[in-house]
Order: structure tokens, then C-alpha cells, then sequence
């Protein structure tokens, strides 16, 4: 058990490693933050005074060493923006985001696993049909184009809904219903292939033989086998939560963490940019984590690091 836990917890360090080299590299790559904080016209000299103050006239590999130097120390830096600490920046916006995902996900469960469980032990007949085209239907739809989708319809038209922005739960409802129905849907199309996986396996026809009821063979047999490989798909959607909120918030001027990104990719706040990434890359990391670890308490097999691990 703890070369298990040790193994995952060196593939966490080695990922979060990789995450920070490649958001540093592409960041620093991609355009020169002088000439996206300063305007177009600002002379030579005002620019070269801005990459001396911010340490961007030093060769790459003195800015990385820099840089690692200072997140061993706790320092994430500075925003370009404000000159306030980019993890002061970064936290004020985690709050207003956890308000959308952490409902989402809640949603997610409730959707997704009832209705996966439902197909499967109605399958091939009409009702499963209709709760898989439903999932694929979820599942197509881009995030945004759902997000604007519930727009026109609940806030235009019927006007039940604001259109976007902040104030009272009123304005949470369609970011949330938004995040979740994609989540849910890919999750019903999990849930069910994972049960009917289960209910094809010899010991549940065997339990059917003895004459147990029906409802005990799902709730106490096929339930708890088929929750294992639900778990890891549960710990990726945590990470495709995160990612769509950067649309969502966008679509409905929700003033969380994508927003943020947004607005901090295109000034070129290096910063703040590699502080979200890193808090997001750890959060999606933690839950993978905690899911290969939770897959080794429910299944001993895979204690063994050569057994190919359910998680990231």
C-alpha cells in the first residue's frame, strides 16, 4: 500500500512539474507582454524600462530559474495588471467560480448516474433509447452554444432567467444547468456501459438463479461493482469542469476564474496566467489523486503498480 501510495504521489509531482515548464515556455513564447500592457505607441525606451522592471530582458533560463526559485519560496509573483500578488488576484476569484462548479458537479451526480443506471436495466427498450439520445445529445452540444442556447430561451424569451452577471441565485441557474448537462450526459453514458458490464458477469446470474430478488441483485451485487470505474470518470469530470467555466463565465460575464484567464492570456499577465493554471493543474491533480487512491481501498488489485491504474 504505500509503494502504491508513493507511486501516485510522484506521477502528482512529476505532472505539476511538467504543467509549470509548459505554461512558463508557452506564455513567455506566445507574445511580449510590454507591448500588450503598454500601448501601441509607447516609445522603445518605455518598453525596454518595462522588461527590465519585470525581469523580462534576462535570458529564458534566468527568468525560469527565477521563477522556480520563487514558488519554492511561495512567491507566485506579481500581476502586471495592478501590481498586486498574483495568488491575491487569483484567490479573490476562486470563491465566485466554486459557486457555478461546485452545483454543477452536484447536478452532474444527480443526473448522470440515475439515468445511466435506468438505461441500462431498461436496455433496448424505447426508454433507453431516448435517455441515450438525450446523453449524446448533452454530450455533442458545445458548452457555449448550450449556454446560448438557454439564453435565448429562458432569459430572452420567457425572460425566467437573467442573461448573465452577478446578484442572486436567480443568476446562477443557467451557468450551473449550462456546466452540468454536458457532464451529466457523459456520465449516463458511463454509468450504463459500466453496469451493463456488470449485470453480463456470472456472479449476477448466478445470484438471479439462487433466487434472490431483483432489486437486491442491483442494489447489493451490480451497484457496488459497477460504482468502481464510475469513481475515475467522476475525477476527470472535475478537471472538464474547470475547463469549461473559462466558456461559460465568458458567455454569461460570470466574473470567476475563466474570466480572469481570459482577460489575463490576452494582456499577457504572466503571473496571474501561470498562477490560475498551476491552482487548476493542482485541484485536477488532488482529485485524480484522491481517485486512484479511493480505486486502490475499493479494488486491493490495484495496489500493484504494474496493474494499469483507473485514474490520471
Amino acid at each position: 500500500m504505500a509503494r502504491f501510495f508513493a507511486v501516485r504521489l510522484a506521477r502528482a509531482l512529476l505532472t505539476i512539474a511538467m504543467v509549470v515548464t509548459f505554461a512558463f515556455i508557452v506564455l513567455r513564447a506566445s507574445g511580449d507582454p510590454a507591448r500588450a500592457m503598454l500601448s501601441p505607441e509607447a516609445p522603445a525606451a518605455a518598453v525596454e524600462a518595462f522588461r527590465r522592471a519585470w525581469g523580462l530582458d534576462a535570458p529564458l533560463w534566468v527568468q525560469f530559474a527565477k521563477y522556480l526559485l520563487a514558488i519554492v519560496h511561495g512567491d507566485l509573483g506579481q500581476s502586471m495588471r495592478d501590481g498586486r500578488g498574483a495568488v491575491t488576484v487569483v484567490a479573490e476569484r476562486i470563491p465566485v467560480t466554486l459557486m457555478l462548479t461546485v452545483p454543477a458537479l452536484v447536478l452532474n451526480l444527480l443526473l448522470g448516474i440515475p439515468a445511466g443506471i435506468y438505461a441500462a436495466l431498461k436496455r433496448d427498450t424505447l426508454s433507453d433509447r431516448l435517455v441515450m439520445a438525450l446523453a449524446v445529445a448533452g454530450f455533442t452540444v458545445p458548452s457555449f452554444v448550450l449556454g446560448l442556447l438557454l439564453v435565448l430561451a429562458f432569459a430572452v424569451e420567457l425572460s425566467w432567467f437573467p442573461s448573465g452577471g452577478t446578484g442572486n441565485l436567480r443568476h446562477m441557474v443557467l451557468p450551473i444547468v449550462t456546466l452540468g448537462l454536458g457532464g451529466a450526459a457523459v456520465l449516463a453514458r458511463f454509468t450504463r456501459s459500466a453496469m451493463l458490464e456488470v449485470l453480463g458477469q456470472p456472479y449476477i446470474r448466478t445470484a438471479s438463479a439462487k433466487g434472490a430478488p431483483w432489486h437486491r441483485v442491483v442494489t447489493g451485487h451490480a451497484l457496488p461493482n459497477a460504482a468502481i470505474p464510475v469513481v475515475t470518470i467522476v475525477g476527470f469530470m472535475v478537471g472538464n469542469l474547470i475547463a469549461g467555466t473559462v466558456l461559460v463565465e465568458s458567455v454569461f460575464s460570470w466574473p470567476g476564474l475563466g474570466s480572469l484567464l481570459v482577460v489575463s492570456v490576452v494582456s499577457r499577465d504572466l503571473a496571474v496566467v501561470q498562477c490560475i493554471l498551476l491552482i487548476v493543474a493542482a485541484a485536477m491533480i488532488v482529485t485524480n489523486l484522491a481517485v486512484d487512491l479511493l480505486y486502490g481501498v475499493l479494488d486491493p488489485r490495484l495496489r500493484d503498480t504494474s496493474y494499469p491504474a483507473g485514474g490520471a
